[in-house]
């Protein structure tokens, strides 16, 4: 009563290679917009990053990743010396700055103008 009778049906045809490819834009796409959005702009921030860590100076105002605030009073390779207090000095790892307040600023040329 229920069942019914099978038909034969003809097999679709295979997907042509237009087919194929249109069914891969939509993931194209979202790759694309999530580069643009999210990878691009990371990139770019850890280049600055990296900037203003190899840019660090003695004499600087510095800020550590933990919130220490201090100035740099020497620099190893990778260690910088943080002075926090008259007689307070950390090492500090360099990666682990998050900022640098102020920079110190070249001597102004003497130009002999008052």
């Amino acid at each position: 009563m229920f069942a019914s009778p099978a038909f034969a049906q003809a097999a679709p045809a295979p997907p042509s290679g237009l087919a194929m490819f249109g069914q891969f834009v939509p993931l194209i796409a979202i790759f694309v917009i999530f580069y643009f959005l999210m990878i691009r702009p990371q990139q770019r921030r850890m280049k600055a990053h990296k900037a203003m860590l190899d840019a660090v100076k003695q004499g600087d105002e510095v800020v550590t990743g933990g919130g220490i605030v201090g100035k740099v009073t020497r620099i190893k390779d990778d260690e910088l010396e943080v002075e926090v207090a008259p007689t307070v000095k950390l090492r500090v790892v360099r990666g682990t700055l998050s900022e640098v307040r102020s920079k110190t600023l070249p001597a102004a040329a003497n130009d002999g103008k008052r």
